[in-house]
């Protein structure tokens, strides 16, 4: 949301026709909100772990609060629970930012995860008994608490589970054919979002020698932290250096890190996986379009479903390996480590992922493409 203000803030026709206003539930960014000089109202109740029912009909409480104040011609949101269902109540136009992996057309067609499957009949066959889990899994997941609080303030729910996430206009924060699935109505590619300007390159991760292949290790801000201590630890006496801003994921494990591992705070994570021979992920939204903008032979290990459909976009692509997150980290760490392997030896995977990168290089600016379609339909 950072970068799409930003965004239209250096656009020279939305600039001077919205005016951005923030409305913050919470959460460890925040402070990038202000940082940018962006206005922020702080919505109530805050951010918690996990949120219940009683606890969104709460946050629409307090959304609507703001909202009422700032009676805004358009929200736009992209992880914000309680806000799709506020603007419902008060008839804002409402702008979702999203992945085409969270569409229906793509989890009806197995997710990334049947790929594999052969011949093209039983994969139908499996496809068809995986798209009801995969509602399901939403539904109880986030949808149904939410639906509880559409009742309390009587207005329809979702269902579909799938409409939880169409907006009045969507915006798809890719490069178009990125999933390979048919855009519906009113949804529009514009692009990665990625932080920019938000971070230095540190002077170390500059010098880093280049004698051996570099890898850069980079989990968002999602990562689970045993997965990530355990892989760190995989990489100690192995023929290549690695970059890991990881910092604050493994802030209370005890890990030992091996001598040609870096580990650091947040980096410009295009720029660093730019210089990288081979970028390690666990595929959320800005970690994988990173990956495909850079074009790097790319290793995924998905912590959760959306992921996990992410990284399959790149292994579509020719140059990825998708490996599952396992409780057996010896199982896991070796099947990363042979991914490597195969990866830093594939010159056909190294020539996919340039290919890919130059074919999508004038998608790699998604706020300005933002902007407009913001411009065009709500100015």
């Amino acid at each position: 949301m950072v970068e799409i203000a930003k965004g239209v803030a250096r656009h020279p026709t939305a600039s001077k026709a919205f005016e951005i206003q923030f409305i913050s539930e919470g959460g460890d960014f925040e402070r990038r909100i202000e940082s940018n000089g962006f206005p922020i109202h702080r919505a109530k109740p805050r951010l918690t772990p996990a949120y219940r029912g009683a606890e969104i009909i709460e946050k629409v409480a307090g959304d609507l609060d703001v909202l009422d104040k700032l009676k805004p011609v358009a929200v736009v949101t992209g992880s914000y629970l309680s806000m799709p269902l506020s603007c419902r109540i008060r008839h804002i136009p409402l702008v979702w930012t999203i992945q085409s992996t969270w569409l229906p057309g793509f989890f009806s067609t197995g997710a990334g995860t049947t790929d594999n499957l052969h011949p093209f009949w039983l994969k139908r066959i499996v496809d068809a008994c995986l798209f009801p889990v995969f509602r399901g899994w939403m539904w109880f997941g986030f949808i149904h608490p939410v639906n509880v609080a559409a009742k309390h303030y009587g207005v329809p729910g979702y269902s579909p589970v799938f409409e939880f996430f169409q907006g009045d206009t969507t915006l798809v924060a890719e490069a178009p054919g990125f999933s390979e699935i048919q855009l519906p109505a009113n949804h529009f590619n514009i692009g990665a979002l990625i932080p920019r300007g938000e971070f230095e390159l540190p002077q170390g991760v500059k010098d880093i020698p280049r004698d051996k292949p570099l890898i850069y290790f980079a989990m968002g801000s999602s990562g689970v932290d045993h997965v990530v201590a355990d892989l760190i630890e995989s990489f100690r006496g192995m023929p290549y250096n690695v970059v890991a801003p990881v910092k604050w994921l493994i802030a209370e494990t005890d890990v030992d890190i091996p001598p040609n591992v870096l580990v650091t705070d947040w980096l410009p994570a295009l720029e660093a996986n730019r210089m990288a021979d081979l970028a390690l992920i666990h595929g959320g939204a800005g970690t994988v379009q990173t990956a495909a903008l850079a074009g790097k032979p790319t290793v995924g290990v998905g912590m959760q479903p959306e992921q996990v459909a992410n990284i399959s976009c790149l292994v579509r692509k020719g140059f990825a390996k998708r490996i599952a997150k396992s409780r057996n980290a010896r199982k896991m760490v070796s099947q990363v480590q042979a991914a490597i392997a195969d990866l830093l030896a594939d010159d056909g995977a190294k020539q996919c992922g340039a290919a890919y990168a130059a074919s999508i290089a004038e998608w790699e600016d998604g706020s300005y493409r933002a902007a407009q379609i913001l411009l065009e339909r709500y100015a």
